[in-house]
């Protein structure tokens, strides 16, 4: 039960940053929405950049460690994390000043980042320390914040640095009660140990954390080179970052969520040094997250028309829908390049192999996108730009998954894809009525608990 509500977590924080977008799209005027996207879409870049570092060393470091090491642990890593927050405030406030945005929208973009950051960290700290439930319930409660603060900022006052508030004020509030109701133990470390500890976060917890930073950099640079050649007041670009929002956050989230319910049991299978159990654990995480996002993919294909039109503004309708089903096909890449080929790497803690293929992907995924804006080819070509471009660097990525010998089952996934085609194929069904769209998700529902029947998949989540 407890690994069901950490999954009903991440499906609600999902479904809530959903919701925000839609709300908030409604809300603004098509050039402060843009506004209000891009300083997101930075908020979460610094958030990465400043403790991303310290979630891959905490969750790798601590999920193995009990009693007073895992106190002295968790007393490093905020220790440290108060000294990467004052760094980015320090250089972002500089780069602020020197740059071209409001300096409203830049300081707002800071403390997100900070704020988000601090909760990622203490919910990562909770969840590890075998209170899963805890954490699952204080992500509900963020979400829920979230939510409700923008969209109430967004309605009084119109502007996109009212919507931005309404988020920093409500990282700030959850994480004040996350204080207060898990209070977790700490051990104060000599400044020999904190320094040892530092050492041992930094050489895998740095370079770790720049490949995700990179990666992030992938969607936030394929946006700017977009929105230049769109023009960044135009609906279009509002309809094209309408679209990189809300399909970057489906597959990230889910991935998200069977990794925190899978991967500390794979790590502890890989630290006993038990290969068979180690590659079989690893697999079965494989196969849930593989069947997982095709699903979901052919989801996002086949329902995402009628949704967009009951939801989308109605400027917004055709560009959305021209960007949205590429997006999805290049988000499903993006995530597992990010994720799943990087679960081997992680394990063996080979970090510098993680940077070299998320800057390969930069680059060519940089280069494939500025050709079509000099080519001035669709929107929609310069995203499947990207998307083959991240499809060649995967091809390319495969050796040490392959090497580890963790297959995941091939039939599953044949079945899997099958499903998801079918569920894709919705999207030529009409839904002029209610009842077609409650026949079109009935069915697509079927085919989910189906794959995940076949699959066995919620016993990866109990193992």
């Amino acid at each position: 039960m407890i690994s069901l509500l950490a999954f009903g977590s991440y499906i609600y924080q999902s479904a809530s940053a959903i919701i925000l977008i839609f709300a908030v799209s409604h809300i603004l005027s098509p050039a402060q929405y843009t506004s209000f996207s891009l300083a997101l879409a930075t908020s979460q870049l610094f958030c990465v950049f400043v403790f991303e570092w310290l979630q891959l060393a905490g969750v790798r470091f601590l999920a193995a460690a009990s009693g007073a090491e895992a106190a002295r642990l968790r007393f490093s890593l905020f220790t440290a994390g108060l000294l990467s927050a004052l760094v980015l405030l320090l250089v972002g406030g500089v780069a602020g000043l020197l740059g071209t945005l409001e300096t409203s929208v830049v300081a707002l973009a800071l403390a997100m980042a900070v704020l988000q950051g601090a909760t990622d960290l203490y919910f990562m700290i909770v969840r590890v320390s075998n209170r899963l439930g805890t954490a699952s319930a204080l992500l509900i409660l963020r979400a829920s914040v979230l939510l409700a603060a923008a969209v109430a900022a967004a309605l009084l006052h119109g502007t996109a640095v009212a919507a931005l508030c309404g988020i920093a004020a409500g990282y700030g509030a959850v994480l004040l009660i996350s204080l207060v109701v898990h209070r977790t133990s700490f051990q104060r470390a000599s400044r020999r140990a904190m320094l040892t500890d530092w050492g041992h976060f930094c050489r895998y917890g740095i370079m770790a954390a720049a490949a995700s930073v990179i990666h992030l950099s992938v969607p936030v640079t394929l946006r700017l080179i977009v929105i230049a050649t769109l023009g960044r007041t135009s609906t279009g670009a509002a309809g094209f970052s309408m679209a990189i929002d809300l399909l970057q956050r489906p597959f990230s989230v889910l991935v998200a969520a069977i990794h925190t319910v899978c991967y500390p049991n794979v790590v502890v299978q890989f630290e006993r040094n038990v290969d068979r159990e180690a590659r079989r654990a690893t697999a079965r995480m494989l196969e849930f997250i593989l069947c997982a996002t095709i699903v979901m993919l052919g989801g996002l294909i086949g329902l995402l028309p009628d949704a967009a039109h009951l939801f989308v503004p109605a400027d917004l309708l055709v560009d959305f829908l021209n960007a949205a089903p590429v997006a999805a096909i290049f988000y499903f890449l993006h995530t597992h390049l990010q994720a799943t080929l990087a679960v081997v790497p992680h394990l063996t803690k080979s970090a510098t192999r993680l940077v070299v293929v998320a800057a390969s992907q930069l680059l060519l995924v940089s280069t494939a996108s500025s050709i079509g804006a000099l080519l001035h080819i669709s929107v929609a070509g310069q995203i499947a730009s990207a998307a083959l471009a991240t499809a060649l660097i995967i091809l390319f990525a495969s050796g040490p998954l392959i090497r580890f010998r963790a297959a995941p089952r091939a039939l599953l996934i044949v079945e899997a894809t099958v499903a998801a085609a079918a569920i894709a194929m919705l999207a030529a069904a009409p839904s002029d009525s209610l009842l077609w769209l409650a026949g079109k998700v009935a069915f697509a529902g079927l085919a989910v608990v189906l794959v995940t029947w076949r699959g066995d998949l919620l016993a990866s989540a109990r193992g």
